[in-house]
């Protein structure tokens, strides 16, 4: 969870959750604990509050994240400043949109940046495989 916060650093990004994430600060243990139960044979959550991720091992369940990106803003409204030269206070106005929106182009890079994370870790999982001991 911790390498997927490394999401931040995508441009426009300002918050990245994980399961029920900012959720969970109003329920109490027994509410946020993905309990497991058996269901036609096979052993399931009966929720993922955590997101997929526990202890820092995947549970099988979707891993959820969520991206908080900034509004644009470059907008025609003009907006308090100041003049660097002058330091007098001056109102500006964007004449043209150079960014309209960067959220559609934040989910690819997000999208990429989860598979790179979780390929990594499941080399590193292999890679430690290889060095136990068969029995």
């Amino acid at each position: 969870e911790a390498e997927l916060g490394r999401m931040l650093g995508i441009g426009a990004v300002k918050a990245v959750e994980s399961g029920a994430g900012l959720a969970v600060k109003d329920m109490t243990g027994s509410q946020n604990n993905d309990q497991i139960s058996v269901k036609n044979g096979k052993v399931v959550f009966d929720s993922n509050n955590a997101g997929g991720i526990t202890g820092g091992l995947a549970t099988g369940q979707n891993i959820v994240v969520r991206l908080a990106v900034k509004p644009t803003p470059t907008i025609a409204k003009p907006q308090h400043t100041i003049d660097k030269v002058s330091l007098e206070n001056k109102d500006l106005a964007a004449v043209t949109r150079r960014d309209p929106t960067i959220v559609p182009r934040v989910w690819p890079v997000a999208e990429a940046f989860t598979a790179i994370i979780l390929l990594d870790h499941y080399m590193q999982h292999r890679a430690f495989q290889a060095m136990v001991p068969k029995k």
